[in-house]
């Protein structure tokens, strides 16, 4: 059996009333929003959904704990458990997807790999640096195409010059993500699978909230 533990900073994925991906809130917030009957449960099985508001949720937990509790984590409640929500549906909002792709360090982090983008070495993120192609001090902009990641060594030797002036090279031409890049990491935990049925290809590109 799964721990029985609490998981209320975990990512809950909210649906606006048309069914679209909007935002993706923690389970204290989704718990919230069920408590004042704004929203309900999605619930996936096999690509399939069912609602639940959190009356019927809570009928169910005994149920899930039972037949499915590895498939679900759980929030102990005063006198029971419920299994923690994945996906949940607002019933009043209509707001729509943003479409770009949010510019932050995480997801220039995913673009380019953890890779620097001059040596091509692979590091961890506590030994990478974000550097401006074309340096603030000369009209750089934070944009996606002036934005790359860079080890601490090779961002040192560019110094405040351009990769040609430093006779540095990058390994590829920075550009705006037409996609989510960290989706394969936010898909990759058997729990948000369930994710795929609502997040298609354009939806992708929707800014996500943490």
């Amino acid at each position: 059996m799964t721990a029985l533990t609490s998981f209320l900073d975990e990512p809950v994925l909210v649906l606006n009333r048309g069914y679209a991906a909007t935002r993706v809130v923690p389970v204290r917030q989704a718990f919230v929003l069920l408590f004042r009957d704004v929203a309900e449960v999605i619930s996936v099985t096999d690509g399939r959904w069912e609602q639940f508001n959190l009356s019927s949720w809570l009928e169910v937990a005994d149920l899930q704990r039972r037949y499915e509790a590895e498939a679900h984590e759980w929030v102990r409640t005063a006198s029971s458990y419920v299994a923690v929500p994945r996906i949940i549906r607002v019933h009043c909002c209509t707001r729509m997807p943003d479409h770009h792709v949010r510019l932050n360090r995480r997801n220039l982090y995913a673009r380019d790999r953890n890779t620097c983008q001059y040596c091509g070495k692979r590091y961890p993120t506590s030994e990478l640096s974000i550097d401006h192609v074309l340096p603030q001090s000369r009209g750089g902009e934070n944009s996606w195409s002036n934005l790359v990641c860079a080890c601490v060594r090779c961002n040192a030797r560019k110094g405040n010059k351009t990769p040609a002036e430093a006779r540095m090279t990058l390994i590829r031409k920075p550009r705006r993500p037409r996609t989510c890049p960290d989706r394969s990491i936010r898909l990759r935990r058997r729990h948000y699978e369930a994710w795929r049925v609502f997040l298609n290809e354009a939806y992708w590109t929707v800014e996500l909230r943490d």
